[in-house]
């Protein structure tokens, strides 16, 4: 029997007073399991009582080219995702349904459903995929630009198989940088303390009024605390892409490249903040960097207004940048510099 025991005193009077003051009432009744929860405990139930719902577990059969050397034909993954529309678009992690074969999706309530992929995006770790129901528990994003180191966040998912786990922790860092599967950087990623485990990626990362922040993706295998989320506004147009053009449109200058460092001199006279280039190896042909008379053994300091240094920030400026919009590339060719008018294409 589960009872809640009160210390009572009695006064000079013999009246009976509860030592749990406002806790308990005047009657004598036991205060509410409500009431005997803290701040934080309200916090995290009511995120689970809100988002808990919306949060799906994926069921991935592999196809026969992903399968492991001597893997069964049944061979399977799992993973999490959360639902962002009630039209059933499901948000999850490109590592999750990559090759897949057949997903299938499983509500807390008991439904499951299968699914089919509209979009992936190795560069962010991202997908979107889609199960076939009008009516379902859709969660409420937010913005990750307001959070703050310290601030608590819930991440809901189903690892090692055990579905609808709950763990919570604190933001540990913003603005991290994390390599993607194919070998972009993923920039604005947000690191946490939230114990993460195989089969959480994909769930949503969750502030404390219920709102998804991030997309939990990895973990630090041997390190205690140390996990990461893509955070919600690049998820927001990652999405955004996917659903409409089944794919993320990004703007390629057709180059191979790498970063050159540059002497104090040649850094002083660019007024370079570092000391480092981005030096073309090689050109596609017919590609945007040919047509517009690029040279390998040019070395690329900026684009547009932004200075360039790695082939990471080629990658920042050119992620967002819309194919086909002509931009301005600053290069030093021969000891002179030079300006040449780029326009990138679709990659």
């Amino acid at each position: 029997m589960n009872q809640v025991l009160q210390w009572v005193f009695a006064d000079t009077d013999g009246q009976q007073r509860s030592a749990f003051g406002s806790g308990g009432s005047e009657t004598g009744a036991q205060p509410s399991d409500r009431e005997l929860l803290d701040a934080y405990s309200r916090a995290v139930t009511g995120v689970v009582e809100t988002v808990g719902p919306s949060v799906v577990a994926i069921s991935i059969r592999k196809n026969r080219e992903a399968r492991r050397p001597g893997a069964e034909p049944g061979d399977a993954g799992e993973g999490s995702g959360v639902i962002i529309t009630p039209d059933g678009f499901v948000l999850t992690n490109n590592h999750v349904v990559q090759d897949s074969e057949v997903l299938e999706v499983s509500l807390t309530d008991g439904r499951s459903f299968s699914a089919q992929v509209i979009g992936t995006d190795p560069a962010t770790d991202l997908a979107v995929i889609r199960i076939s129901d009008g009516s379902l528990p859709a969660c409420e994003l937010g913005d990750s630009e307001l959070l703050k180191v310290g601030q608590l966040v819930i991440a809901i998912g189903n690892p090692l198989g055990f579905q609808s786990t709950v763990s919570a922790g604190v933001v540990s860092a913003l603005g991290r940088s994390l390599r993607s599967q194919s070998g972009r950087l993923i920039d604005g990623v947000i690191q946490t303390d939230v114990a993460l485990n195989p089969g959480n990626s994909g769930g949503p990362l969750v502030d404390s009024r219920g709102r998804v922040v991030g997309i939990n993706t990895a973990m630090i295998h041997m390190a205690q605390g140390i996990s990461f989320s893509i955070p919600i506004n690049t998820a927001r147009w990652v999405v955004t892409e996917l659903v409409m053009h089944g794919k993320v449109r990004r703007a390629y200058l057709g180059i191979g490249a790498r970063s050159r460092p540059v002497n104090r001199r040649i850094q002083h006279r660019l007024d370079l903040v570092n000391p480092a280039v981005v030096e073309v190896i090689d050109i596609e042909t017919g590609g945007p960097a040919e047509v517009a008379g690029l040279e390998p053994g040019d070395c690329i300091f900026g684009l547009n207004e932004n200075q360039v240094s790695t082939v990471d920030d080629l990658h920042r400026c050119l992620s967002k940048w819309p194919p086909g919009t002509p931009l301005d590339i600053k290069l030093l060719r021969r000891g002179r510099v030079e300006i040449f008018r780029i326009t990138p294409r679709e990659g």
